[in-house]
């Protein structure tokens, strides 16, 4: 992938799957839709499941009682959560409805159909949009404002499949048969339409990946989104260390009169003050 760009990825994820299956090494549980059995989970076990992931996750959430009044994202996973219920008993009407009532009082619309793992935190929540095939991984993290959306009037799977542990931030639009693999990062207003690989960052439009997942092995769900101007900024302050280091060989080797040490001292010590602070500039204290 030179251009890192997810054009390169042409092969929708069922066709991928067909071709893998021929193999005699292909595990066939290793598919995100072989993976996730709700069924066999515990129901009451994932409802505090879900709790327990926001208050751990959200250092916003002061109580309990915060949590369950004041989050949106919580109440209407747990609404879907019955809606989906219903909906693979073959409740007819109900499902729906009740789908409906939770966007009414949350704004967050997530079909009947679609396929929540447990732990999902979809934080803020207004405006979120989960189509029917879709399928969320364990301990996503979705925020405001994102689509799951699929692409024509086609039957069958047409909306994205999520892996375990993704991030998708606000404005994200993730349309199609698509698949992300796990511990995927996808940034604020991207538009992703082609399979995204594990341990991937995601931004732009149309979405390209800006890390790949020997760059991120080492990378938290928690942390920050590539800031172009911080890299910026950060070569430039390299580059006058280099520069300033150089100066002071300089200096050590002219002829001239020789400066004063006290001055030398203070100077050495501006600028290892001026160097602490960008450092912690750069570091995450003013970006």
């Amino acid at each position: 992938m030179s251009n890192r760009s997810l054009s390169n990825h042409h092969q929708a994820p069922a066709e991928v799957a067909q071709s893998n299956q021929n193999s005699p090494n292909f595990d066939n549980s290793s598919l995100p839709e072989n993976r996730f059995h709700p069924e066999s989970t515990n129901f009451f076990r994932v409802l505090m499941t879900d709790l327990q992931t926001i208050y751990q996750r959200d250092p916003a959430a002061r109580n309990w009682l915060e949590v369950l009044f004041c989050y949106p994202g919580l109440q209407a996973i747990w609404w879907h959560r019955i809606a989906h219920r219903l909906h693979r008993w073959g409740v007819p009407f109900l499902p729906r409805f009740l789908s409906q009532l939770s966007r009414w009082f949350t704004g967050i619309e997530i079909h009947p159909g679609a396929k929540m793992g447990k732990g999902v935190f979809i934080d803020h929540g207004m405006g979120v949009v989960i189509g029917e095939t879709a399928i969320v991984g364990d301990y996503a993290l979705i925020y405001q404002g994102v689509t799951l959306g699929g692409t024509g009037k086609e039957k069958g799977k047409r909306h994205p499949t999520l892996g375990d542990h993704v991030m998708v931030g606000a404005g994200a639009k993730l349309l199609g048969n698509l698949y992300i693999g796990d511990h995927v990062r996808i940034g604020a207003g991207s538009v992703v339409l082609r399979d995204v690989p594990s341990h991937c960052t995601v931004v732009g439009i149309p979405g390209r990946i800006t890390r790949n997942a020997k760059e991120t092995e080492d990378l938290q769900l928690s942390d920050r989104l590539p800031d172009p101007e911080a890299m910026v900024i950060r070569n430039l302050f390299e580059r006058i260390k280099i520069l300033e280091q150089e100066l002071s060989s300089l200096k050590a080797l002219s002829p001239i009169a020789e400066i004063d040490n006290s001055q030398e001292e203070d100077e050495a010590i501006a600028s290892f003050d001026i160097n602490e602070v960008i450092e912690e500039f750069l570091n995450g204290a003013g970006i």
